[in-house]
């Protein structure tokens, strides 16, 4: 097999595990050999974004959140290859109103 002139890695989706209580998402993404300032995610209100390139591979992966989060109460924790991510709930503002039909 030739090789090409630009060398990419290959792309990799990570193994994750989502949960989630009455206030948040608790989101597990395991990412062995990556080193924690190599990490590039970003959330927003209905999806979680991620980059992390290792010495053979890159995982990447979006993720689409079916309850929509509050992006200023995020937190993210690495240790030991695995990613924890958690994530509060954005609270509706105004729950919907039953409109009497005349």
């Amino acid at each position: 097999m030739a090789k090409t002139a630009k060398s990419e890695l290959p792309e990799v989706l990570p193994e994750v595990c989502v949960d989630h209580d009455k206030e948040k998402y608790h989101i597990e993404i395991e990412l062995p050999g990556v080193k924690k300032e190599d990490i590039d995610l970003e959330v927003g209100e209905d999806s979680l974004c991620l980059r992390a390139p290792k010495e053979d591979a890159v995982y990447s992966a979006c993720y689409s959140l079916a309850h929509s989060v509050d992006t200023g109460d995020v937190s993210a924790r690495f240790d030991n290859g695995l990613l924890t991510v958690k994530a509060a709930f954005k609270h509706p503002i105004k729950v919907g109103v039953k409109i009497p039909i005349e």
